[in-house]
């Protein structure tokens, strides 16, 4: 879920003098017109439901000008990043500041960032420190698991796809439908079963076999148990050390974003499109 953000031109624009050269002296990016954000660290989620219940900074953010940003990933986490700072930021919404590197290569102002999965706007980076601020809206927080983050947790990143990438997993947009809650962790051999349970209109659209991203990671699901409102899967060795689900503990939330191919198929069967379609071959 990415942050909007938006640029009003204006039509007549009066003559000015030159403006004097001012040297660049540091590396630090940001889209918004204050640089120095003052952060209230956060690290009891009492408080960020605090921010999230809090009517005067919603309604400030629902009416800020929308401009939604098209990303896609693959689910194929790039690295695990840190979280460096967040809370409430001067301009009233919540900011987080996170420690990472591979991400930065390449980075622009306005470049869409999947945090655990949740599609994010970068508004400011600095690649000598290698970090980058990215702002959270209150249904951002009541919609994922990043309502649970706090200084120190780590998270799964991936920058948005390119064309010239490889789709190593599957078509993921960043847009969180909901949560799931790990119910059990379980090793066999050097892989790890994990179990989550989720709410009966996500679970509709999890298949055995097919694909779903949990905390922004590809997935491939094992088995799908109804009568538990659970499904499963299975983590080799090496995803083990590249993303942050094997450091969650029963009882923790995880992003959960299902295949859309479920869904479109939902939409065209509820719309009637099949009938008509056979309806049009009937008349040939």
């Amino acid at each position: 879920m990415a942050i909007s953000f938006h640029l009003t031109s204006l039509s007549k624009i009066p003559k000015t003098p030159p403006l004097p050269r001012i040297p660049v002296v540091n590396t630090t990016h940001t889209i918004s017109p204050k640089t120095h954000l003052r952060f209230t660290p956060i690290s009891k989620p009492s408080t960020l439901t605090l921010f999230v219940t809090n009517h005067r900074l919603t309604t400030h953010l629902r009416n800020r000008p929308h401009n939604p940003i098209r990303c896609l990933f693959t689910g194929i986490v790039e690295e695990m990043g840190e979280i460096k700072q967040l809370g409430v930021a001067e301009h009233g919404g919540f900011d987080m500041k996170i420690g990472a590197k591979t991400v930065l290569e390449g980075v622009s102002l306005g470049d869409s960032i999947a945090v655990n999965g949740t599609c994010l706007t970068v508004t400011q980076f600095d690649s000598q420190i290698s970090e980058f601020t990215v702002g959270l809206s209150p249904e951002t927080l009541r919609k994922t698991s990043l309502v649970e983050l706090s200084a120190g947790s780590l998270v799964n990143l991936e920058r948005a796809v390119q064309p010239t990438s490889r789709m190593g997993g599957h078509f993921v947009q960043g847009h969180v439908d909901g949560t799931g809650e790990i119910v059990s962790l379980e090793s066999e051999a050097d892989s790890l079963w994990v179990k989550v349970k989720a709410a009966k209109e996500l679970l509709k659209y999890v298949v055995p076999k097919g694909f779903i991203a949990v905390d922004g990671t590809s997935l491939t699901v094992v088995d799908v148990f109804d009568e538990e409102d659970c499904f499963n899967f299975m983590l080799v060795a090496y995803t083990q050390q590249k993303v942050v689900i094997p450091l969650k503990k029963v009882g923790q939330k995880v992003n959960l974003e299902v295949d859309i191919l479920g869904k479109y198929v939902e939409r065209l069967l509820s719309s009637g499109f099949v009938e008509s379609i056979k309806h049009s071959s009937n008349q040939k």
